[in-house]
């Protein structure tokens, strides 16, 4: 084994390391934070990172953790307590696969533009995620959104879904993540270079 391939792999190791902390850290904070029914998903831009630097794999390492922790912090309880089942599919599925997608679509564009791939991973990755926690609620959940929605005065469970229930959180993910995820890449790519 050469030197630079160990090198490189530690790094990588650590790397993933200290972002999976960043992700629960992030994800235990953000708990806190509410635009709407449920808290905001700061952990996105870590996500994106560690799929830019690292890899599809990586990325999707990374929001099977946000998933972890967004069900062991509690954040999920208003849909466990309907579907245990559900709720942890839904849950673990999204954050991975936010994270797989923001990997798969920055490799394919790295080559081209690192910028816009790490612009359209950071787009990819909370569409991904709030599109999975949509699909999960239309198939485990619509009894009880349907009780929610009636119950918020919404004439129907779609316009409840999209504006009760994601509404401002998403777009402000997706702003935060548009704007963070480029400027942090880059910072590290820069450090990384003079090394």
């Amino acid at each position: 084994m050469s030197t630079n391939y160990t090198h490189d792999r530690i790094m990588k190791i650590t790397g993933t390391a200290i972002l999976t902390a960043v992700v629960v850290v992030l994800q235990l904070l953000g708990s806190f934070i509410k635009f709407s029914t449920f808290s905001i998903s700061l952990v996105l831009v870590p996500i994106v990172i560690g799929a830019a630097l690292y890899g599809t794999l990586i990325g999707g390492w990374l929001g099977f953790v946000f998933g972890l922790t967004v069900l062991l912090s509690g954040d999920a309880a208003a849909f466990l307590a309907v579907d245990v089942f559900g709720t942890i599919v839904v849950v673990l599925l999204k954050g991975t696969l936010a994270g797989i997608c923001a990997g798969l679509v920055y490799s394919l564009l790295k080559s081209k533009n690192q910028y816009l791939a790490v612009i359209v991973a950071a787009i990819v990755c909370p569409v991904v995620n709030t599109g999975i926690f949509l699909l999960g609620c239309k198939i485990f959940f619509m009894d009880t959104i349907n009780a929610w929605a009636a119950s918020f005065g919404f004439e129907n469970a779609g316009r409840y879904m999209i504006v009760g229930l994601v509404g401002l959180n998403f777009v402000f993910e997706m702003l935060v993540n548009i704007i963070l995820s480029p400027v942090i890449l880059r910072i590290l790519t820069i450090v990384k270079k003079e090394k």
